[in-house]
């Protein structure tokens, strides 16, 4: 079962008086990239959270945000004062009036303006009582980004389908065509020998030995076969409920990879039209699997 990388999933989920909201979008990425962003009073969440994400979500970037609403949605932040900070400026000051006879008094207004005199912490807040509600509106955000990710991911799979059926074509018109390339280069060679030596006798046994060279360079059965073999690998990786997009993604570079080498041997016309309809397909198929998981 395929799964696309692009999708979106949202839900929300009420616990007593506070109401959880969870959107989660999902991108192509080669790798895993989980970007988690909840309320500061609730970071000590993240590691179980990111746990839930990673156990649904395999290869792809992620973006997941949660949010309360509600009665314990309200942050509680504390006021601190920065004693270390204040006795610096205070010295600092000091320091100012006995150098410089500059007025020593300091008004309170006058420190609590200054950057970072005043801390401001958020206050702990009971994670036991949240975190169920956290878990489960997250899990509910996956389970409709999973529905989502697998629509798409059928839909690529249909297409799949159609091309590896073109591609099988195509190759079965490559297999019929080959045999042909040798009988017409023997033609083709006779011929040239005919019209260079007119009236004197063309050696059968040289004749035969160019049309064997000619032969193993030009043959592509293994090709073929390599080919075949591929394609039907591609279609058992239809079976696989996994994370299968880098692996499908050699396998086309492979497929490839034994294309350009039909094109080089045969040296044909007709089997290069077929090539270039070969990697057209290929190429389609290359730009979906980009898209899976």
């Amino acid at each position: 079962m395929f799964k696309s990388m692009t999708a979106y999933g949202r839900a929300e989920y009420r616990l007593g008086d506070t109401l959880f909201v969870a959107e989660i979008k999902s991108l192509n990425n080669r790798y895993r990239d989980i970007i988690l962003r909840i309320p500061k009073t609730c970071q000590l969440l993240e590691k179980d959270l990111r746990t839930i994400i990673s156990s649904s979500i395999k290869r792809g970037r992620v973006e997941v945000s949660i949010q309360m609403e509600g009665v314990d949605a309200e942050e509680p932040y504390g006021l601190e004062l920065n004693v270390p900070l204040v006795n610096s400026y205070l010295r600092v000051f000091k320091q100012l009036s006995e150098q410089f006879g500059l007025d020593q008094e300091i008004r309170a207004e006058s420190l609590y303006q200054m950057r970072d005199v005043i801390l401001v912490k958020p206050e702990a807040v009971a994670l036991e009582k949240i975190q169920p509600g956290f878990e489960e509106v997250l899990k509910m955000a996956l389970d409709s980004l999973t529905l989502m990710r697998t629509r798409e991911g059928e839909a690529i799979e249909a297409d799949f389908i159609k091309r590896l059926n073109l591609l099988e074509q195509y190759l079965d018109e490559a297999e019929k065509r080959a045999p042909d390339l040798v009988e017409e280069y023997k033609k083709r060679l006779k011929n040239n020998i005919t019209r260079v030596l007119r009236d004197l006798p063309v050696d059968e046994n040289r004749l035969a030995q160019e049309v064997v060279i000619f032969a193993e360079k030009s043959d592509v059965t293994e090709e073929i076969v390599r080919m075949k073999s591929h394609l039907n690998q591609f279609r058992d990786y239809f079976l696989l409920d996994d994370s299968v997009g880098r692996r499908l993604d050699f396998l086309l570079q492979e497929i490839n990879r034994e294309v350009n080498t039909l094109s080089v041997k045969s040296a044909d016309s007709i089997i290069s039209k077929i090539v270039v309809e070969m990697k057209a397909e290929l190429e389609k198929l290359r730009e979906q699997v980009q898209n899976l998981e």
